[in-house]
């Protein structure tokens, strides 16, 4: 086998109808110095056996089997398996354009960054062969000092760009000298980059965008009812606000950023609230909305936060007043739009 220059690591589970396509986009890929750990994370469906599939006709491709453990545990598994000078993070139900690896690599060696960061799209489907495409990036930038990364990060955060694992390339050595595994809970992604990015130094934005990122699928996680949704926000909340503490970054755009992304947020765990699959009554709703809105992270954020789109302004309104029911009412209307028109609230998540 020719020397391994990217490890990419993928987690597995119950994705048989998208896994082929996945690793299909790997297998064209320019660059073909890669090794593939697809882990099985206990599917119970073909998912894994497909995976051997592309196993015997691919020695690149490497399968672990598993009980399943979720996404982070399918990660950490391989983590310290990989022999590539680089790791990439990837999906099973998503797919990437052939040029992604290549790139991604090039412009880690030019720069001998520690980490790439690259645009991706989003495709939001809201039939099984139609969707509309919203597409994430940044103008191109070279970080070559921690406090040049750090003064700029809100602008990455703000798009998106940070939160994933997906659009980036990770320098192999850093991930394993710094012992930076995912966490065991939902919404892995934000905690480890947040730990990544914590002390790094030399990191590259690239405007290209590669990964196609799959949403509004049946079952998709967006679509979810959460419990505990609102606790992990205000917990994310938390970690950003110390990571900028640590960091020393105290400058205007970065108190505006952090205040906007919690009140957009709080209004997704709003009409978390009123999901139909939440089982609390009409007034534990009211009563649970009510609590939130008393939580002084939202009177300040609306004070610090600057709205960038009408839509945003709008929905915001009921939360200045404080008042549970116009808040669990907007949340009714935001979640009827959610499930019955996907294309429209796409486009208008897109617009915030």
């Amino acid at each position: 086998m020719e020397e391994i220059k990217i490890s990419i690591i993928m987690p597995v589970y119950g994705v048989e109808k998208y896994i082929r396509a996945a690793i299909d986009s790997l297998r064209a890929q320019t660059l073909t110095e890669w090794e593939l750990f697809a882990v099985d994370d206990g599917s119970d469906d073909k998912s894994g056996d497909i995976c051997d599939e592309y196993a015997e006709k691919d020695p690149r491709i490497k399968v672990i089997h598993k009980e399943n453990g979720g996404a982070p545990s399918a990660r950490n598994t391989a983590i310290p398996l990989a022999r590539g000078k680089y790791m990439y993070f990837m999906d099973s139900d998503d797919h990437a354009e052939s040029t992604m690896l290549q790139d991604m690599y090039d412009l880690a060696e030019k720069h001998s960054a520690q980490l790439i960061v690259t645009g991706y799209y989003i495709d939001t489907y809201y039939s099984e062969t139609e969707y509309v495409s919203q597409q994430q990036l940044q103008p191109d930038e070279v970080f070559e000092t921690k406090q040049a990364f750090r003064e700029n990060a809100y602008r990455l955060f703000d798009n998106n760009l940070l939160y994933t694992p997906w659009n980036k390339l990770y320098l192999s050595s850093y991930i394993l000298e710094n012992s930076l595994f995912f966490p065991d809970t939902f919404w892995d992604d934000f905690p480890f980059n947040l730990s990544v990015i914590r002390n790094i130094e030399r990191v590259v934005v690239s405007s290209n965008k590669y990964y196609h990122f799959i949403r509004a699928r049946s079952g998709s996680e967006t679509a979810k009812y959460r419990p505990e949704m609102y606790s992990k926000r205000e917990e994310e909340h938390g970690w950003l606000l110390e990571l900028y503490k640590d960091w020393g970054i105290d400058d205007e755009n970065s108190r505006e950023f952090i205040a906007r992304r919690y009140i957009e947020r709080f209004i997704g765990c709003t009409e978390n609230i009123v999901n139909p699959d939440c089982k609390l009554s009409f007034r534990e709703k009211l009563e649970k909305i009510g609590k939130m809105l008393s939580n002084p992270n939202v009177k300040k954020s609306l004070y610090l936060a600057k709205p960038r789109s009408l839509y945003m302004k709008i929905m915001l309104i009921p939360v200045k007043w404080g008042m549970a029911f116009p808040v669990f009412f907007e949340s009714v209307v935001i979640s009827f739009v959610k499930r019955k028109f996907v294309k429209a609230f796409a486009k208008l998540k897109a617009g915030r």
